[in-house]
């Protein structure tokens, strides 16, 4: 038991133990979803309930795993602005559709706010609650950066834009099936505007198009998100 202790306490202050681990629990959850093809066993949503429950079991301060997976966080830079390579090989089919994509993502963008905060308020949610709920369908560093403008609470912000993008990637797919939406730019692009990162991982595994403009609905979505909920906030008299 002794020996067990100092291998573990040696492995668990390296950085290379926790990125390649945090690496190697993501590779075997795409593999089960892989194996039995459904949206439900989403990779990042099986991914967090396995690295959570290391911490949480090894007793491992959450700060000192951010520190030591922070490659990770710079690479999301990277990643999402690699996002725009397919979209460029698209630009006359973005070019056809920009009015109604500019559109949609107002309608959606809008809808995300009200129907969050209508709905929580409608169960009783205190006003810090709502601020902190309002920018849910951002990507979750812009969503964490609103939520402390509007004096919300970004920890709070950050676990629901988790939630709200994978809850998009798990049932996204078959609710457009229901819908009758078929067409691979408008099921990516309303994706994006609602699952964000997420639920752009999830466009991607559905085809490259789908992909494509669900970055580009994430990324707008991001900045007209950033407007327009602290104008509603303001609106709605939810502004301290």
């Amino acid at each position: 038991m002794v020996n067990l202790t100092s291998i573990w306490t040696r492995f668990s202050g390296s950085e290379v133990f926790w990125l390649s681990l945090t690496l190697l629990i993501f590779y075997g959850a795409q593999q089960i979803q892989r194996r039995w093809d459904t949206a439900l066993l989403n990779p990042v949503l099986i991914s967090i309930a396995v690295v959570s429950l290391i911490l949480l079991t090894t007793q491992t301060p959450y700060a000192s795993y951010a520190q030591a997976t922070r490659l990770l966080h710079f690479l999301l830079g990277p990643a999402t602005v690699a996002l725009a390579v397919p979209l460029y090989r698209r630009i006359h089919r973005l070019r056809q559709m920009a009015g109604p994509l500019a559109g949609g993502l107002v309608v959606g963008s809008i809808t995300a706010v009200i129907s969050a905060i209508g709905i929580a308020g409608s169960l009783g949610a205190s006003p810090l609650s709502l601020r902190s709920l309002a920018p849910k369908s951002a990507t979750t560093a812009i969503a964490m950066g609103i939520a402390e403008k509007v004096q919300g609470l970004p920890s709070l912000t950050a676990v629901l834009v988790i939630l709200t993008g994978i809850l998009g990637a798990v049932m996204a797919g078959g609710l457009l099936d229901w819908l009758g939406v078929h067409e691979p730019a408008v099921r990516g692009f309303a994706i994006g505007v609602t699952s964000h990162g997420i639920g752009t991982a999830r466009a991607f595994e559905m085809d490259e198009e789908a992909g494509a403009f669900s970055g580009l609905g994430m990324s707008l979505n991001g900045v007209l998100t950033a407007i327009l909920v602290p104008v509603l906030l303001k609106l709605l008299g939810l502004m301290p």
